[in-house]
């Protein structure tokens, strides 16, 4: 009987383990670069196979579409945003449109500001997770340019300057 008992208890005691206490979740502050006045917040949440990007920015261009991406590396240090490098690109994709499969993990849809120069996007994101693993996004850098994104121009979408800066953090 103590056996078994011990062995129920095992068992789910396993299963608890194997239960995340809390959902993996991610956090960045947008900082103005240099010379500009963009900043904001966002949340990153695993949700699934699918990672909840949450984002309220202000100080942008009202009335205007800016592209928005996740970079390579997670440093805001160099005052314009460059010490970011590129998109992240783990599985060596072109750049594209948020909506299709063969795109950079670091492009997401554009943050639309309004005639009040804020922005909120709330969307869902796959081939990305803010778990481990190649397609982490945890201490990676997230980029607001000045302009759209076209989709097409490779490999950075012609988005122009880097106007707000910010750094993928786990918690």
């Amino acid at each position: 009987m103590k056996m078994m008992f011990a062995a129920t208890a095992a068992v789910l005691l396993s299963a608890c383990q194997s239960i995340p206490d809390e959902p993996l979740r991610a956090t960045a502050a947008l900082q103005p670069t240099k010379g500009n006045k963009a900043f904001g917040e966002v949340t990153l949440e695993q949700v699934g196979d699918k990672v909840r990007v949450i984002v309220f920015a202000q100080g942008l261009k009202p009335d205007a579409e800016h592209g928005f991406h996740i970079h390579e590396v997670g440093d805001c240090g160099s005052g314009d945003g460059m010490s970011t490098k590129g998109h992240f690109n783990p599985h060596g994709k072109p750049h594209a449109h948020p909506s299709t499969g063969e795109r950079h993990a670091g492009d997401l849809p554009a943050l639309k500001a309004g005639k009040d120069g804020r922005a909120k996007l709330d969307v869902m994101m796959d081939i990305i997770t803010a778990g481990p693993g190649p397609a982490s996004i945890v201490g990676r850098g997230l980029i607001v340019h000045a302009d759209a994104d076209d989709y097409k121009t490779q490999p950075t979408g012609n988005s122009g300057a880097r106007i707000a800066c910010g750094v993928i953090k786990a918690g």
